[in-house]
């Protein structure tokens, strides 16, 4: 890797958790707490090549659809997981993205304490995606920006593709250079489809358990050989 070229913005599609854990006759819920694990050690190697941003697409709007059981052991993990001193550790900045009045009313309570609790922290910004998708997150920037249309805030020509991006939940910080997938699956599924635009995709078929500080470095080499162009000769 050229440590000068490390992507500011790197966004994580952690996909393969049930699978890995159905492998090895395993509940799913055991493969969702080893991702948890994996979380814990890509975060802290983020934070040591420089990454300023990494977004993780922990449970989108979809995922509700699941059976029972598994969303209540995903909820319980969020709550374990946030106890982690990780983000103290490696000077971590905590904050969330997406429908959070789905949740439940614990959850939301402690994700709004973690943010709290890490605001002061600089060195990278963690962002979790939870209970969010990309259409979701677009519908209300849509519904936002018509409603002061009707109110006369704004006018038809001021809407604008910054005018859109200062309207949608990542607004506070850059789009992704690098979109990482793993799990052997070949989409981006409903996941900050308006951000990845000129993001560098990247998938594996490791499933997220498995995916470790070299698979990271092996996608971070494979950014850095592309030439961005940006539509541009």
């Amino acid at each position: 890797m050229n440590m000068e070229k490390i992507p500011q913005h790197i966004a994580i599609i952690m996909d393969g958790n049930g699978r890995w854990a159905k492998a090895q006759g395993k509940p799913r819920s055991y493969g969702h707490q080893a991702g948890v694990d994996t979380v814990r050690r890509i975060t802290s190697e983020c934070t040591r090549l420089g990454v300023k941003y990494l977004t993780l697409y922990t449970f989108s709007t979809e995922n509700w659809n699941r059976p029972s059981d598994e969303v209540a052991a995903l909820m319980g993990l969020v709550l374990t997981s946030l106890e982690d001193e990780i983000f103290m550790k490696n000077d971590v900045r905590f904050r969330v993205i997406g429908d959070l009045g789905r949740l439940p009313d614990n959850v939301r309570q402690k994700l709004r304490e973690t943010e709290e609790h890490t605001a002061g922290n600089k060195t990278m910004t963690m962002v979790v995606a939870l209970s969010y998708s990309s259409k979701w997150e677009l519908t209300e920037a849509t519904r936002s920006i018509a409603a002061d249309v009707k109110e006369g805030k704004l006018a038809e020509a001021d809407i604008t593709e910054e005018l859109i991006s200062s309207r949608l939940q990542t607004a506070f910080m850059p789009d992704p250079d690098l979109l990482i997938r793993t799990g052997g699956e070949i989409r981006v599924s409903n996941y900050m489809l308006w951000q990845i635009a000129y993001s560098e995709l990247y998938f594996c078929d490791t499933y997220w358990p498995d995916f470790n500080e070299d698979d990271l470095h092996r996608a971070i080499a494979d950014y850095q050989s592309r030439d961005r162009r940006y539509g541009k000769v």
